[in-house]
């Protein structure tokens, strides 16, 4: 067995190559860059969660009117999900993610099985993050820029994650699956997707709370 096909049996996927791997270096890259924002946001609603226990009343600079107010939203059960607050997930598992792109951009390949194993957690990240943005809007009544970026920023870690994933085969899909995966990477059409999920939730805010948003 050669070393090219004992590292295939590794990672239980084909090499990358061509066109394919300057997308997978570019999906690292972003990875990076939103995995860093929203390691960024979390170090701030982690400050801002310590400062709440403390002085409850506190006010914040995001604290801009009765919907858009970091306070309100901290200061919610929805908050501390896990009996603590929920940045502290940000803040242990975002370098994470760093320390995958980092390898990932040095050329390193990823095993098959930490690459899926990374999805599977960061899908569940991605459902939180969304879980706690329908409550922001539909429960609390308030929404926190900081929180918005971080599920912004959750939201293009996930996809460029994916698109790894998709390019490297690393998933467990059908062939007719991974195909067709494939050829909407290559188009870029997931990240015309994400684009407009998010224009959607932007409308949705909009719709919701009108010049409210704006003070």
């Amino acid at each position: 067995m050669t070393l090219q096909a004992a590292r295939r049996g590794t990672t239980g996927a084909r090499p990358v190559r061509g066109a394919d791997r300057s997308r997978v270096r570019g999906a690292w890259f972003a990875m990076l860059l939103w995995s860093a924002a929203s390691l960024t946001a979390s170090f701030v609603l982690a400050a801002e969660a310590v400062t709440l226990a403390a002085e409850p009343e506190a006010v914040f600079g995001c604290d801009i009117n009765a919907v858009v107010s970091c306070g309100t939203v901290g200061s919610s059960w929805q908050a501390s999900v896990f009996g603590f607050p929920n940045a502290f997930l940000g803040l242990v598992s975002e370098p994470v993610v760093l320390t995958l792109a980092a390898a990932g951009l040095s050329g390193l390949r990823l095993p098959r099985w930490m690459m899926l194993t990374a999805q599977v957690g960061y899908t569940l990240g991605l459902g939180l993050a969304y879980w706690l943005l329908h409550q922001a809007i539909f429960a609390i009544g308030a929404v926190c820029p900081w929180c918005l970026l971080v599920t912004v920023a959750t939201t293009f870690v996930f996809v460029e994650m994916t698109r790894i994933n998709v390019l490297e085969r690393n998933l467990p899909l059908p062939r007719a699956a991974q195909r067709f995966l494939e050829e909407v990477v290559r188009h870029r059409l997931d990240l015309l997707a994400t684009a407009v999920w998010l224009a959607g939730i932007l409308l949705l805010l909009v719709t919701r709370y009108g010049s409210v948003l704006l003070g």
